[in-house]
């Protein structure tokens, strides 16, 4: 009788990669990311990448990262975390969220508002930043737990 195969990889390993395969969809010329909502079941619930709003024009705004605010992508951009929210396809109380970076300000907000209690993240490379320390002082407050996992999948494609 044929054994199952114990080298299935794990729920983490399979929504960041999730993540990465979602992040593809970005059109930003310079930072590419995904973020994928599952329940705690692991059935995912809403996918996004970064991007411009729906039926906005990705030609007719700036792509730039410096230079006078409204000439940068900044003011218009949509980050994944938000578009997997605003895609879910259910309720995303009490669900977990994997995303390549580690949630800005604004997006904890909208995160600790929709009852997501997780956050599973890749890089943290602007921790130092004033609105990633903003984000991680309201995740604690509000309870919402976030941790680090290193895809095997993103060592050896990335």
């Amino acid at each position: 009788m044929l054994k199952p195969r114990d080298n299935a990889i794990s729920w983490d390993e399979c929504f960041m990669r999730m993540s990465y395969v979602i992040a593809d969809r970005s059109k930003d010329p310079n930072t590419q990311v995904g973020a994928v909502i599952t329940t705690q079941n692991n059935v995912a619930v809403g996918m996004g990448y970064n991007g411009f709003p729906k039926n906005v024009d990705n030609d007719k705004f700036p792509w730039d990262r410096d230079g006078e605010s409204l000439n940068t992508k900044y003011p218009y951009i949509v980050h994944a975390e938000a578009n997997a929210i605003y895609n879910a396809n259910a309720n995303t109380e009490g669900c977990r969220l994997y995303v390549k970076l580690f949630p800005c300000n604004e997006c904890a907000k909208a995160i600790i508002q929709n009852g997501i209690v997780e956050v599973v993240y890749e890089s943290d490379k602007y921790r130092e930043q004033p609105n990633f320390i903003a984000a991680r002082r309201m995740f604690e407050a509000a309870g919402v737990e976030c941790r680090q996992y290193i895809s095997e999948w993103s060592k050896e494609n990335v």
